[in-house]
This record gives C-alpha cells, structure tokens and sequence, in this order.
C-alpha cells in the first residue's frame, strides 16, 4: 500500500508540474517573524486585496526564528518568498548583495496609500543602512517594528539604581539571576558602549562608529566583560526568559523593548510587576522591515500587502497583539495612532517623542497634544533623552565569524 502512494504521489507530483504547478500569479508567500502579526490582520489581507484589485490571492505565511537561518533559505535556497520581514543589519547585507527588488509603491492609489504612515525617524535610520550614496533603502524596505534594548527587571529583587549602568552584568548581587538574550550581535552592540563608555565620555569616539566598525579589540573587550559576567548568568534564552521572571528564577534580563513589554503584561495578569530601564551608556535602537527579496514570484501582491501592513487600524492591531511598537507614526497616521496610545490616567509622566512624531503639535479628538510631552508607555516610545544615546546595529560583513566565535567561546566557557 505504501508503495502504491509513493507512485500516486510522485504521479499527481509530475502531472502538476506538467501544468505549471502553483498558481504563483494569484499567491502571496509571506516570510515572517513567529508569533509577530495580529491573526485578524493577516486573515483579512485576500478580501482586501481583492476590494482593491478586483483579484483573488491566497496568503501562503511562513515563520522562523533566527535572521541568519531565514537569509540562507533566499540567499542560498534561492526560496521564492514574496515578502520577507528581516532585521536592520540583514536589510542591509542584502542589498549589499542585490539580493531585493524595489518595492513598486506607484501601483498602489492614493486613496489607500499608507506608506506615508511610517515616522520618518524610522525612514531616515533606514538610509544609513545604504551600501551606497545612490541608494535609497526606502525604495526597497519599509519599517514594521522597532525598539531598544535594556533590561527586564523585577523591582522585588532589584532596585533600578542597580541597572543605570550595563556594568550590572558584573554585579556580585546579582550572582546566577541574569538571563541574557542569545543574540550575539544586540549583546555585543549594548556592551561595547559599556566597555568604551570612558572614551564616549571624553568624545574621542562615538556610539554610531563603536557600533558599526568591529574590530578584535573590541570584541576581545565585549568577551572580557561576559567572562566576568558568567557567574551572574542563569541561562541564554530566546523565548523562555518572560516565564522565569515571572517565576522569580530570573531578577533581570537583557532583552528588547518588545518582549519587555510582552513580559510585563503577562506577569502583572499572575500578580507579579516588572519594569524595563535603557542603561546610561546607551543602546541599539533596532529595526525589523518588510522587503520584497530577488526571487519573488509575486511583486504586484507583496507591494499591496506591505502598503496594507503600515494602515493604521492594522499597525495599532499589531502592536496590541504582539507587544512590540509599529513603525508607523508619520503625519497621516501620528492622530490615529496617538488617539490610542496617548494616555494621561495610565502614563501620568511624559516623554518627549518628537524624534518620532515630529515637531509640530499634533491634533487628537479636537485637542493639541505636544509630541515633547505625551502620556506614553515609556517601553514603547523611549524619550528622546534615550534614543540620542541609542544607535543603529549594521551588518558584521566579514567580522561576523568573529562575532560568533566568541559568543560560543563565551557560552562554553565554564
């Protein structure tokens, strides 16, 4: 019996092909983030498109977990994913190696035209991702989420005080109880600033080049400091860390803004308060954008799709459901957004966000809000105070191995 499916299958196998196989004209692959879109959003993307073209599309949505593991199956796969949502710095490799197709806004009509929507603060972090002066990267790449990085705490066990400085990895107090993220390249961009916080002091360098330009120097620094740190490393996680500090196993994490925000709404439904603090030295504010990668089968429905993701009903949709801060935020979307998430009765003090929402005062149900002072969730908007310490993570290019080598190096070491 099981031979006789084998030849069926591999029968209906030829017989499709001979066909042309899937009907990619009238599909759409969808390379995401796990866990990373509002269910109702996505499901409701075929009936919109086909309001807007009067065509039919079916939505084919993949996730995964790891940026590198995501590029190979396009870069080396040469997979046909229509849009793909990657990282800054894989944003960047890949047009380092042409490995995007511009994303073709002209054919979407003004009446629905939302990539407008996205805050300018992000378009403008994106173009220092260019390869080259003649590039512009909103041609090819449009923001979806962004955050900081810091540390998850639980105020029981630590007082915020203990966390100004990223040197709180090294604290004895804190001896088996700090998780860290398993992610080379955000731990490394966070405590290099720790390690030449003295030279930043002095302005003999700054963040932006401390983070871009790797060097052995560097990196053998980086590896001192998590050397030092690995009495008070409890455990690398991906995704567990938000369960161990509700527990308690865990007293601080250094982790994103995003599963910050995630953790400190699933601990408060169990009766636990955590909080989220960005060190004085500074961060990386980080970025994860959509693209339409080279071997896309379908450009016309991945562009409309990414013009349907930075709508502001479904950017506010997102965030609600993921935990992390859409992109959007431009002067089309900043009324709607605000009329959400400004909120003077849970966020009594203020942050200055005109980096992201501009300069000008900013109309909400009849009233003037000014985006120096709004009523925020300061994990979500940090104040400019914050983000004018933070900068961008690049690609490693050929430094990466070296990255990598000592991560290992760093989590084998006893």
């Amino acid at each position: 019996m099981k031979k006789i499916s084998s030849i069926l299958l591999a029968f209906v196998a030829i017989f499709m092909c001979s066909c042309g196989g899937v009907d990619r004209a009238h599909q759409l692959k969808v390379l995401n983030w796990a866990d990373y879109i509002n269910e109702d959003v996505k499901a409701g993307f075929e009936q919109w498109y086909f309001d807007q073209t009067g065509e039919k599309v079916q939505l084919v949505y993949e996730t995964f977990d790891i940026n590198e593991t995501a590029l190979t199956k396009i870069e080396v796969g040469h997979e046909d994913y229509d849009v793909f949502c990657p990282s800054e710095y894989i944003i960047e490799r890949m047009l380092k190696k042409d490995l995007l197709i511009p994303i073709q806004k002209d054919l979407i009509a003004d009446s629905i035209y939302y990539f407008d929507n996205i805050s300018p603060f992000v378009t403008a972090k994106f173009q220092q991702m260019s390869p080259r002066p003649d590039v512009t990267v909103s041609d090819y790449t449009v923001g979806y989420m962004w955050g900081t990085t810091g540390f998850i705490y639980n105020p029981q066990f630590v007082n915020r005080e203990d966390l100004e400085s990223w040197g709180a990895v090294l604290n004895p107090k804190f001896e088996n109880r700090i998780l860290m993220k398993d992610a080379f390249r955000d731990v490394y961009s966070v405590l290099v600033l720790y390690a030449y916080r003295n030279e930043i002091a002095a302005g003999t360098v700054n963040r932006d080049e401390l983070v871009r330009n790797i060097t052995k120097e560097r990196v053998a620094a980086v590896k001192e400091i998590l050397l030092q740190a690995k009495k008070q490393i409890c455990g690398w996680e991906v995704d567990f860390g938000k369960e161990e500090m509700t527990k308690g196993k865990a007293w601080l994490n250094l982790s994103w803004s995003g599963d910050a925000q995630f953790a400190i709404e699933e601990a408060a439904e169990m009766g636990v308060m955590l909080d989220y603090i960005v060190p004085q030295e500074g961060s990386n504010v980080w970025f994860d954008g959509w693209v339409i990668p080279k071997y896309a089968k379908n450009v016309k429905a991945a562009t409309y799709f990414i013009d349907y993701m930075c709508k502001a009903e479904n950017a506010l949709k997102n965030m609600d459901e993921i935990g992390y801060v859409s992109c959007a935020g431009g002067v089309n979307a900043a009324s709607e957004i605000l009329a959400e998430q400004n909120d003077e009765e849970e966020w009594p003090e203020t942050v200055d966000a005109s980096y992201f929402f501009g300069e000008e005062p900013i109309e909400v149900d009849g009233e003037l809000l000014d985006p120096h002072a709004l009523h925020l969730n300061p994990v979500y908007y940090a104040d400019k105070s914050i983000i004018d310490r933070c900068a961008l993570m690049h690609d490693a290019g050929e430094s990466q191995e070296m990255l990598l080598e000592m991560w290992n190096e760093i989590k084998l070491a006893r």
